[in-house]
């Protein structure tokens, strides 16, 4: 089979997943890695054994000849670096957040239309065994009609990158609503077969980071930046389908320990993901069902997935259209938030 030449953009801590991951799948070789930093880009060459560095990835996208291209940059670089990539021929793999806003989300999925090539967004959790098991209870009819859905990632110190993008509403497009809500919004939407969002109520709050408190690990702090944004946020999203879906995201809380979760509720069976379990009734009693699932490396599954779609021309998973979806109910979340109104799509 003919050999998939990447380009990482990006080579930072999840650059550097990336890379990981791309060594684990067959018929693939990691060409050349760009950074901003020299040094970065230089010592990751080194430590992955990449051929060629560049510290401006148009002048990789030039002169690399490239199948496609993993970007790893902070979120507001997400949707130009992934519009001159595709018009270049290459097809990208995109790191969450998809975009800062929805309109950028589009503007990346528009280019990808007109080139034809493939835009997969990184929502590593949907390759989770745990998530496809409980997908697959759904698809088998144990939960019925899912009419509401529960998805929380709760921290109780874990700002990133303190006074860097991360904290810059600017460069970031927000905090742990876009940061953390698109892995288990996704979810949520696609457990649910992806209805239309008709109304959302938000709110966000800042407690912690204005005070420089509560830092977590990942990122790389810059003392004295700006922090702007919010380090929890919460919101009620109504489906056209009369459904409704809860989020509550946070980097920095006064809990007993960090948390994830996602609920499931329907009206045949419900369901935990988190870890799995599936509630429902038999032989007329209420039972619960407790999968066995394998832990697999998701970042690994999802990059085996990207580089099976190149090959075989076949849509990927999650689609540009979805990430699109997903970044309006964030950018909706954030404006009802500012203006303690309801919004109605």
């Amino acid at each position: 089979m003919k050999e998939i030449k990447v380009g990482v953009i990006g080579a930072g801590s999840i650059g550097k997943v990336h890379l990981q991951a791309y060594q684990a799948v067959p018929d693939v070789k990691v060409v050349a890695v760009t950074d901003i930093v020299e040094e970065r880009a230089k010592q990751v060459s080194e430590m992955f054994g990449i051929p060629r560095y560049y510290t401006d990835y148009r002048e990789m996208l030039e002169k690399e000849e490239l199948t496609a291209v993993s970007i790893c940059t902070p979120n507001y670089l997400h949707s130009p670096m992934t519009v001159d990539a595709l018009n270049a021929g290459v097809n990208v793999l995109c790191e969450k957040p998809m975009a800062i806003n929805a309109k950028e989300a589009q503007k990346m999925v528009d280019t990808a239309k007109a080139t034809k090539k493939i835009l997969m967004i990184a929502l590593c959790w949907r390759f989770s065994d745990e998530a496809r098991t409980i997908k697959e209870f759904i698809r088998q009819g144990y939960l019925g009609n899912i009419y509401y859905a529960k998805v929380g990632i709760l921290r109780v110190s874990g700002i990133p990158g303190m006074g860097s993008w991360f904290t810059n509403k600017d460069k970031s497009g927000g905090g742990p609503l876009i940061d953390l809500a698109p892995h288990f919004l996704d979810l949520a939407m696609w457990f649910m077969d992806h209805p239309k969002p008709v109304s959302v109520k938000g709110y966000t709050y800042a407690k912690f980071g204005p005070f420089d408190k509560r830092r977590g690990g990942w990122g790389i702090p810059e003392p004295g930046g700006k922090f702007d944004v919010e380090d929890l946020g919460c919101a009620i999203v109504g489906l056209e389908n009369g459904a409704t879906i809860f989020v509550e995201m946070s980097w920095a809380s006064n809990i007993e320990k960090d948390t994830s979760y996602c609920t499931l509720l329907g009206d045949k069976g419900g369901a935990e993901m988190m870890p799995p379990k599936v509630f429902t009734e038999m032989a007329g009693k209420y039972v619960e069902i407790i999968p066995k699932v394998e832990k697999v490396n998701t970042y690994v599954e999802e990059i085996k997935h990207f580089v099976k779609c190149i090959q075989e021309g076949t849509e990927p998973m999650p689609r540009g259209e979805e990430g699109v979806i997903d970044m309006q109910i964030i950018d909706a979340i954030y404006e009802s938030a500012r203006t303690g109104r309801e919004v109605r799509f």
